[in-house]
């Protein structure tokens, strides 16, 4: 046994033996290139589609420990900050790496509710959209349209300016996700209120009608903070990795999360929670559980809202989730489906097919229920999930411009079409 933290390669094709550095349980992917490179062989190379096991930064964000149960933003644990905290407080934490003293804080609040209201040539692009566009596709676009109204963005290495661009950015992006909202119900759009707080603001602009002073439950007003809260970061996923990638160009922070809201549009990221829905609908009641569960054995149904690609135990946000369901039941009422769910949870944690895979509730789980008992359409679930994350995605931005390693996003593919064919003209192909 030694104390040196290497690994010793050998190059079976050649006999020859490569000594690599192992630094925070990862080797660096060039040391691999050095294996066997010659003027005709370029080296090694990893294969990984999807990045399954590649780092491609070091980060202080976000940390999970996917086999604990884990998640903790810059180091405070997820139940702490949910239980406690506030959306804006957790921003200012991950956008700065630490707690705010009451001075920043109030100054964090104060810059952020001042620039709640977008430019009125937005408005206008966004009542130019059809009748029927998705709140998503309304929202990706406004957003990335930003950087045309804030032309200096592009100055990144500027800290001031990333700065007034971060600010202006989680203080607009529920304005722009409302108003997708009220467009899509041909409601007019209702400007922001900055005597409410974060969530209660946001809940005004949703919902308010002819009322002159919109006044929102605390009770709904405090479950979106925690649904905030949860959905501020979740280290590298495939939105992340879409705001690093397209940043890593060092294009100005707009277009960077636009790229973040597109991968997040995707159903397999942050349409989870409509898909459990569907589930739920189709069993329909608690009675039918123990025939579904049967038939995702036999491998003709699918479990939706169990499993994670990180968590191999009880993802920690549904577990908050599932407390905050409460909360929103006593003013909405009960959602019938949540029986339902909770007959499934119960079966599925029981069952040792389920358990030998460590298939366990994520946080799609419960957040879909509490959507719907908000009365908000499927289509605008990925819309509640892109508004808390724009923080996260903007401390990891943040991170990037200032990474001294990062490079242009560029990575290697192994090539298997055809090679040196011979080109004929067109002339002699269509004879």
């Amino acid at each position: 046994m030694t104390d040196k933290q290497t690994l010793t390669i050998r190059d079976n094709r050649s006999g020859e033996e490569y000594e690599v550095e192992i630094t925070d349980g990862s080797i660096r992917a060039a040391d691999l290139g050095k294996i066997g490179k010659s003027d005709d062989d370029p080296g090694l190379a990893v294969y990984d589609p999807g990045f399954t096991n590649t780092a491609s930064t070091r980060s202080a964000v976000t940390f999970i420990d996917g086999e604990k149960g884990i998640l903790e933003y810059r180091g405070y644990p997820i139940e702490q900050l949910a239980e406690s905290s506030t959306y804006l407080e957790v921003a200012y934490l991950l956008i700065h790496g630490e707690l705010p003293t009451k001075e920043q804080h109030d100054q964090w609040v104060h810059e952020i509710t001042f620039h709640t209201f977008v430019h009125e040539n937005l408005k206008s692009q966004l009542q130019g959209f059809r009748y029927d566009a998705h709140p998503m596709g309304m929202l990706l676009s406004s957003v990335g349209a930003l950087s045309t109204f804030y032309p200096e963005a592009r100055n990144i290495k500027d800290p001031q300016i990333r700065h007034e661009q971060i600010v202006r950015m989680i203080a607009k992006m529920p304005t722009l996700g409302a108003w997708s909202f009220r467009h899509a119900q041909g409601k007019p759009y209702v400007y922001p209120d900055n005597e409410l707080s974060y969530t209660e603001n946001f809940l005004s602009m949703l919902f308010r009608m002819s009322e002159p002073k919109y006044d929102p439950d605390p009770r709904l007003a405090k479950a979106l903070e925690v649904l905030f809260i949860l959905h501020a970061d979740h280290e590298q996923n495939a939105s992340t990795n879409a705001v690093r990638s397209v940043g890593s160009s060092q294009v100005d922070p707009y277009s960077a999360v636009s790229a973040g809201i597109a991968a997040l549009y995707g159903p397999l990221h942050g349409g989870a929670n409509e898909a459990v829905l569907k589930m739920l609908k189709r069993i329909k009641t608690k009675e039918n559980v123990p025939a579904f569960i049967e038939g995702v054995k036999n491998g003709e149904e699918r479990l939706m809202g169990f499993g994670h690609r990180v968590y191999k135990n009880y993802d920690p946000r549904a577990t908050i989730i599932k407390k905050a369901c409460d909360d929103v039941f006593e003013v909405t009422g009960v959602n019938p489906l949540l029986e339902v769910a909770q007959e499934l949870e119960k079966i599925a944690l029981e069952d040792e097919y389920f358990v030998k895979r460590k298939l366990y509730p994520n946080v799609d789980f419960y957040s879909g229920l509490i959507y719907e008992a908000l009365q908000f359409p499927p289509e605008m679930f990925t819309v509640l999930f892109a508004i808390p994350r724009t923080s996260g995605w903007l401390a990891q931005w943040l991170e990037l411009v200032d990474d001294p390693e990062q490079k242009i996003a560029r990575p290697k593919q192994i090539y298997t079409g055809a090679r040196t064919l011979d080109f004929v003209p067109a002339s002699e192909r269509w004879k």
